[in-house]
């Protein structure tokens, strides 16, 4: 894995899961923790039940919110492990969350590129011009598609026409 220093980024942002994910994923650590407490017949490691859960249910929402996306200093996208240069970005447009369904529904183009996550509601939309390349767009969440747009320096295709209401 690569070294970077964030701070010459242009832009930054790591898709964490929401807080109360870890809030819920304590109750179920409780809960399942109990359950194999009780199965263990108050057996003196029967604790050990408790200790594996939270390992496994932090692990799981650790794992899941390290995406991050970022605009290298040269203006270089790096969505999750994946890198597509300012050069062959033709146009971008903001994907709000009432127009998030349909863009991942039946509008989904089978060769686009997706960094989704669920629980950030705005995407942006990376139209792409490279006659080598078969991915015809990005998708990639992100919590502030203004931002990362104007670090990418793509104007908001969305924006001019007024459609990111």
């Amino acid at each position: 894995m690569s070294e970077h220093n964030s701070a010459s980024d242009k832009y930054h942002e790591r898709l964490r899961v929401p807080w109360w994910w870890w809030l819920a994923g304590a109750v179920a650590t409780g809960v399942m923790g109990y359950e194999i407490q009780l199965s263990a017949h108050r057996a003196s490691w029967s604790f050990a039940g408790y200790i594996v859960t939270a390992v496994l249910i932090a692990w799981l929402l650790w794992s899941m919110g390290r995406v991050q996306v970022r605009v290298t200093a040269d203006g270089e996208l790096v969505a999750h492990r994946a890198r597509l240069p300012r050069s062959v970005i033709a146009r971008g447009a903001t994907v709000p969350a009432t127009a998030k369904s349909a863009a991942l529904g039946r509008q989904l183009d089978p060769a686009a590129y997706l960094v989704h996550r669920a629980w950030v509601k705005t995407m942006v939309l990376l139209v792409l011009d490279d006659p080598d390349d078969p991915t015809p767009y990005w998708l990639v969440s992100t919590r502030n598609p203004s931002a990362l747009l104007a670090a990418l320096e793509v104007p908001d295709a969305a924006a001019e026409a007024g459609l990111d209401k």
